[in-house]
């Protein structure tokens, strides 16, 4: 029996494959559960239509990361924040922080995007930030001392 599949399954294949399966898995399991569809000339069709705007929604979507990405270049961004005597500083320095510096700047990415380096002190350090699966940029950040 031939199937084409609505998600991704461990073992028969990925979404919007036509996979063959034995007969009573795919009539008494993977369709009523809604993981896959009869492979008939219609569905078929139907899916070939939707792999293809998706397709195109997906370079657009690449697209648009490599263009921020250009954007945000080789940025630096500086982060004040309270520090002891002996360098080291109280509490941390979060991906919120520097979400709302880049909001600042002008560009819109979302805190969960960006990934640090662990900040304990001052110094220089690096961030990365994943615009797209296929799209990285890294910024860096400069940890200086806040002036009382």
């Amino acid at each position: 029996m031939e199937i084409i599949l609505i998600t991704d399954i461990a073992g028969v294949g990925y979404k919007n494959d036509i996979v063959s399966v034995k007969a009573g898995y795919g009539r008494n399991y993977l369709i009523p559960q809604g993981f896959a569809l009869l492979a008939n000339p219609s569905n078929r069709k139907i899916v070939a239509e939707n792999v293809r705007q998706a397709s195109h929604k997906a370079e657009k979507l690449k697209k648009d990361a490599e263009d921020i990405a250009t954007a945000i270049g080789d940025l630096t961004i500086d982060i004040k924040t309270v520090v002891g005597e002996s360098g080291r500083i109280f509490g941390r320095v979060t991906n919120t922080q520097v979400a709302d510096i880049l909001k600042a700047k002008g560009f819109n990415i979302d805190r969960k995007k960006i990934t640090l380096d662990d900040v304990k002190s001052v110094g220089t350090y690096s961030a990365l930030i994943d615009l797209h699966k296929e799209v990285k940029h890294k910024i860096a950040l400069n940890v200086i001392a806040a002036e009382d």
